[in-house]
C-alpha cells in the first residue's frame, strides 16, 4: 500500500503512480486502473472510505492507493554470460559495478550486451516492475559512466527502492574530473530538460524542465584541472553532466557536453587518452527494503580513470584530505 506524500497533493492518480512506483509507464498505470486493480481508501468526515479509482482523479494528502501488480511474466530478452561485477547480493537486492561502455537495458541500437542481459544470466530471481526490457531495474547510469547500481529482485524490493529514489533518501556520489577550477560546497540548482535544439541532449535551458539539485562535496585542484566527489540530490538524465556544463566546468572527456579540448597543455596531455567522460559512480547508500539496514558500497576508480589520474601533475595529493 502506498500513502500519498504531501508534495503529489492535488496531482492525477495516474501520473502520482508513475512517480512513486519508479518504472511502470503511464499507459501501463492506466491500464492497471481500467482493470480495476487499483483501490484508494480516503479519509472521510465518517471515516476512512473507498474511492473510485480514475486515471485522471485528483488524489489528495494520505489517501492509500493499493495496488495489484501483475505476476512477472518471462522475459523475451536472451540471458548473456557477460562477466558482471557482482559486489552484494542477497534475496531481495543486488548490487553491481557497471563498466563503462555498456548500456543498461536493451533500446534501439542495443538489443543486446547489456546489464540486463548479463543479469539474466546472473540471476534467476529479477523483479519484473521494470517491464520485460528493464527487469529488476530501479536507477540507470548513462552508457559511458561506470559504477554503483542497485537492482530489485522482487516486486516489493523493487517499489520500496524506487520510493527511496523519489523520496531522496538515497544517497549517490560521483567522482568527476573537470576543467578550470571549483570550489568545494558548490551548488548547483538548475532544473533540466531536452535541449530544445538537439533532442540527444539535455539542458538547462529547457522550457520543459525538472528540479535538479547537484553538489560538490570535495575538491582536488591540479593545473587546469579539478579532481570532484559530487553528491546530487536528484537523479535527472545526465544531470552532473549538464550541470557542470552549464557553470563552465564540463567533465573531462565528455564530447557531448564540451569536455574534450584539441589543445590541451603538454603536462595534462594525459587527459587526450580518455576514451570516455571522466566521471565514476563511487557511493550508493540505502535502506535495505526488507530488514531495515542502512547499506553502503564503494566501488573504486577503474583502471582506465586511475591511469589517465596517475599521470597528471599534482597527483596523487601530498595531503590526501582533498579540499
Amino acid at each position: 500500500m502506498l500513502v500519498v506524500p504531501a508534495e503529489f497533493d492535488g496531482q492525477r492518480l495516474d501520473r502520482v503512480l508513475v512517480s512513486l512506483l519508479g518504472d511502470y509507464s503511464r499507459s501501463q498505470i492506466q491500464r492497471l486502473i481500467s482493470d480495476h486493480q487499483v483501490d484508494i481508501q480516503r479519509d472521510g468526515p465518517k471515516g476512512p472510505r473507498s474511492q473510485a479509482a480514475k486515471p485522471n482523479l485528483v488524489v489528495r494528502e494520505g489517501d492509500r492507493v493499493s495496488i495489484a501488480l501483475p505476476e512477472a511474466t518471462p522475459s523475451t530478452v536472451s540471458s548473456e554470460a557477460l562477466p558482471l561485477d557482482i559486489v552484494y547480493q542477497d534475496s531481495d537486492l543486488a548490487v553491481v559495478n557497471k563498466p563503462a561502455g555498456m548500456v543498461v537495458h536493451p533500446s534501439a541500437g542495443h538489443a543486446s550486451g547489456t546489464i540486463v542481459n548479463a543479469l539474466l544470466h546472473h540471476l534467476t530471481d529479477l523483479s519484473g516492475v521494470g517491464g520485460e526490457l528493464r527487469p529488476g531495474i530501479v536507477h540507470r547510469l548513462d552508457r559511458d559512466t561506470s559504477g554503483l547500481m542497485v537492482v530489485a529482485k522482487n516486486d516489493a524490493a523493487h517499489q520500496e527502492l524506487a520510493r527511496q529514489f523519489h523520496d531522496r533518501e538515497v544517497e549517490k556520489e560521483y567522482i568527476a574530473l573537470v576543467w578550470g577550477v571549483v570550489q568545494a560546497g558548490r551548488r548547483i540548482e538548475a532544473a533540466i530538460g531536452r535541449d530544445p535544439s538537439n533532442r540527444l541532449k539535455m539542458s538547462t535551458r529547457a522550457s520543459r524542465a525538472r528540479h535538479a539539485v547537484t553538489r560538490i562535496t570535495r575538491a582536488h585542484h591540479m593545473p587546469g584541472l579539478t579532481l570532484c566527489q559530487v553528491a546530487i540530490l536528484t537523479g535527472r538524465t545526465h544531470q552532473i553532466r549538464v550541470h557542470l556544463r552549464a557553470i563552465g566546468h564540463p567533465i573531462v572527456g565528455d564530447s557531448t557536453y564540451g569536455g574534450v579540448h584539441r589543445r590541451v597543455p603538454g603536462d595534462i596531455r594525459a587527459v587526450q587518452r580518455l576514451q570516455r567522460p571522466f566521471l565514476h559512480a563511487a557511493r550508493l547508500a540505502f535502506t535495505h527494503p526488507s530488514d531495515g539496514r542502512r547499506m553502503q558500497f564503494i566501488a573504486e576508480l577503474p583502471d582506465d580513470l586511475t591511469q589517465v589520474l596517475d599521470d597528471l601533475p599534482g597527483w596523487p595529493p601530498e595531503d590526501k584530505d582533498a579540499e
